[in-house]
């Protein structure tokens, strides 16, 4: 294949100025769009018809500095093309890298962003990502507080994940070019703890389901997240258009994942459709706030006399955990809760203990 020419061009415009553009033969692609392209605008214009001196010298300043930038995107490509060290690319904003992926991804990346922005004092080109800041970086989500409370610690847990995605993103910089050294793969992973998952049990449900609140609509989507294992940021976005009816004529749900943006069709049973109330338009839960799984929904568990601290994600826990007390296939409560990995979902395995206990029953006395 050709190695791209950069040509610097010419192109009249209205009042009579001139815009100078690249155009590269053959095309080029752009890494954010994906699409090739032939031109790239520099956003430099000079005067088509220069009537004095001030304008003659003016146009000789803008086309010197037109023909540095088209030497120096030829000179990019050349790098590229033959793996040669790019010194523009280690120079560019590592934190713009970073703002691109949180906001093509979820929300995990955007608070991996927010956390090295603050760590880096919100200035970062890949030249300063050495092998010893990216472990201080490493060491600064262990001690950082959450991003929502200067008081509140973030978790062991959080810390692992946000690491994980920024070394991932250092990998991908690697491939793309703009690190010349491989960093990721000589940075260790901040450990997972293994965390107590609160559920409520087959007649915990039924209490809840029966004991009143003061707030309707919390217990209407309270008890859709515990048949559906639907998320809170799920619930709040669901419209009646997302509720559709299955090739097998059972209605189902048509979601993309809030979190993970993950696409899937999920069967709803009847008392999951049930509880949503009449079909309607927009959206199915109207009213509900995620402030209300603050006080409102203690109040309501304290009403129910349930002695657990449930919070509106111990919903999405009863969901998977009673799938799996019942003995239901592990793979298929992981479609159900549109796990990307499976060990997401064998957490559940331990709350599902029968077998054992059948086991430990064995010896007597």
């Amino acid at each position: 294949m050709a190695l791209t020419k950069v040509t610097l061009r010419k192109r009249e415009i209205s009042n009579g100025k001139t815009s100078l553009y690249l155009d590269f033969y053959p095309s080029l692609r752009n890494m954010t769009t994906m699409k090739k392209t032939r031109r790239q605008s520099l956003g430099i214009y000079i005067y088509t018809h220069p009537k004095n001196q001030f304008e003659k010298d003016f146009n000789k300043e803008m086309l010197t500095k037109a023909e540095v930038i088209s030497a120096s995107k030829q000179k990019s490509i050349i790098n590229e093309e033959y793996g040669f060290i790019d010194h523009q690319k280690l120079k560019m904003n590592f934190l713009d890298f970073l703002k691109s992926y949180a906001t093509k991804k979820n929300e995990k990346y955007t608070s991996v962003y927010k956390h090295f922005s603050i760590f880096s004092c919100h200035l970062c080109t890949f030249e300063d990502l050495t092998l010893e800041f990216c472990l201080d970086f490493k060491e600064y989500l262990l001690k950082a507080n959450t991003l929502k409370s200067k008081k509140q610690k973030l978790s062991q847990n959080s810390a692992s994940a946000y690491y994980n995605t920024f070394r991932y993103l250092l990998k991908i910089a690697y491939k793309k070019g703009y690190l010349f050294k491989s960093i990721h793969d000589k940075l260790e992973p901040i450990p997972e703890q293994e965390v107590r998952i609160e559920y409520l049990t087959e007649d915990e449900l039924k209490i809840l389901y029966k004991t009143e609140c003061d707030t309707p609509i919390l217990k209407q989507a309270s008890l859709f997240s515990c048949l559906t294992g639907l998320r809170i940021s799920d619930i709040l976005k669901l419209e009646w258009s997302d509720i559709v009816i299955a090739p097998d004529g059972g209605p189902c749900l048509r979601i993309r994942t809030q979190k993970t943006k993950t696409e899937a069709l999920l069967p709803l049973s009847h008392d999951a459709v049930a509880i949503c109330g009449v079909r309607s338009s927009g959206k199915v839960f109207k009213g509900f706030q995620r402030s209300m799984t603050q006080a409102p929904l203690k109040k309501w568990i304290e009403a129910t006399g349930i002695n657990k601290h449930v919070t509106f994600h111990c919903f999405r826990h009863t969901f998977a955990s009673l799938l799996a007390v019942k003995g239901v296939n592990l793979f298929l409560i992981q479609e159900l809760m549109t796990h990307s990995r499976i060990s997401s979902t064998q957490r559940y395995t331990k709350v599902s203990n029968y077998e054992l206990r059948n086991v430990a029953n064995l010896l007597t006395l």
